[in-house]
């Protein structure tokens, strides 16, 4: 079959057929009524089979193993699933990353580790630097700890049709920059930072970085180790489908392990030393342990675990290049609508700086996204008129992309014709 190069069914099926990644689409769980997902950036499918995981887990390692299943294997889960992710989601080498906590909870517990570290070293490194539009979460907690340790937030205008740059950054940091907390791909728009430029940029003036890889990991390749972070914080219930409130992942580098300035603040027993040995005083761990604080979230780690080997079959490079054909294609399909429409792409053509997702905009996307649900068409609204496209490259197909767009369209031509 030649290939059709008009943006419609033909072209979809076309691609479906040349995908590679095409068997893995059929390796997740289906949800009946649903025509098209594209929620993928917020909550990601159930890997196929991991139902059946989580009822073996139920019934053999803790119904049946028990209190025994500590010892035999459990205690060690945080970090032997933070290798796994560390590996196929963010370039990171072994023990330096752990599964464990809300992305909330590991977010303040490492940037106040970072930003305690930064003033024990230099009392006026005081400031902390972040971008207005970066996710609630990051702006809430980095608002909170500024509170506490008595910081200045230093604010970086940031365009929500794309993102933070260098140049933005080398305009606020200086000698009184503490850390930097931004995310890597914009929740909004699906911009992709420059990690490496930034990173470079922040240390020559001698702060730290806390990338939140909330939407880059599962999607874009990260290298955390290559690029030089000093740590992240990211969701595992997105692209690597470890399900709704899933433990999320945190990564600090080697090189900032054990130094006792450097202590994460919520001392709980299970980050502690011999933590049975029930004794007196805290004395944390040795290395990406000491992230740890209570009892490690076991069941919420088998789909995380799963979504996570899922991945690393794949390999990520594979999975950033069906990402940009699926958002390549959805582009395609909207230039071609008519221009009356008034649909705008609020996301960045280029590659290198387009992440997994999509950001439609048009004045009556609160009213239509509803129905569009009613429908079997899936995508999240984001006042005061955006809706996200997440196209989750194992799971999504061109077909899926063009079904549910035709319902987008549909549904606007309906919104305009009253």
């Amino acid at each position: 079959m030649a290939e059709p190069t008009a943006p419609g069914p033909d072209r979809a099926r076309w691609l479906d057929a040349q995908d590679p990644l095409r068997g893995f689409t059929t390796r997740f769980e289906r949800a009946e009524g649903v025509v098209a997902y594209f929620d993928g950036n917020s909550l990601g499918r159930p890997v196929e089979g991991v139902a059946q995981e989580l009822d073996r887990f139920a019934r053999e390692e803790w119904g049946t193993r028990l209190i025994r299943s500590w010892d035999e294997g459990w205690m060690g889960w945080p970090e032997q699933v933070g290798d796994l992710v560390g590996r196929a989601a963010l370039g990171a080498a072994p023990g330096q990353t752990v599964v464990a906590d809300s992305t909330t909870v590991l977010l303040y517990k490492t940037l106040r580790a970072l930003v305690d570290h930064q003033v024990a070293l230099d009392p006026a490194r005081t400031d902390l630097v972040l971008d207005t539009d970066n996710f609630p979460t990051d702006r809430y907690v980095a608002e909170g700890i500024a509170a506490e340790r008595g910081l200045t937030l230093r604010w970086i205008d940031a365009d929500p049709a794309s993102g933070v740059d260098a140049d933005q950054v080398r305009a606020v940091v200086g000698e009184r920059t503490g850390v930097v907390l931004l995310s890597h791909v914009a929740y909004r728009s699906g911009f992709v930072a420059d990690a490496e430029a930034i990173t470079e940029v922040v240390h020559g003036a001698g702060g730290m970085v806390l990338w939140d890889t909330c939407h880059s990991a599962g999607s874009v390749p990260v290298r955390a180790d290559d690029w030089g972070w000093d740590a992240a914080v990211g969701c595992d219930y997105k692209y690597l489908g470890g399900g709704p409130g899933a433990p999320a992942h945190v990564y600090l580098a080697h090189r900032h392990h054990d130094i006792p300035s450097l202590r994460q603040p919520i001392q709980g027993w299970m980050g502690r030393r011999d933590p049975f040995l029930m004794e007196q005083g805290y004395v944390p761990a040795a290395g990406i342990r000491a992230l740890v604080s209570g009892t490690p979230p076991i069941v919420g780690m088998v789909p995380v675990r799963r979504g996570a080997e899922l991945l690393a079959e794949a390999g990520i490079e594979a999975v950033r290049t069906k990402s940009l054909a699926l958002t390549d294609f959805a582009w395609s399909v909207v230039d071609a609508w008519p221009q009356h429409l008034g649909v705008v792409v609020a996301s960045p053509r280029e590659h290198a700086r387009r992440g997994g997702h999509l950001t439609l905009r048009h004045p009556a996307f609160e009213e239509v996204y509803p129905r569009l649900w009613d429908r079997g068409v899936i995508p999240d609204f984001r006042s005061p008129d955006g809706l996200r496209l997440g196209l989750s490259p194992l799971s999504t197909t061109f077909v899926e992309v063009w079904e549910g767009l035709e319902a987008v369209r549909e549904e606007l031509e309906r919104a305009g014709s009253r």
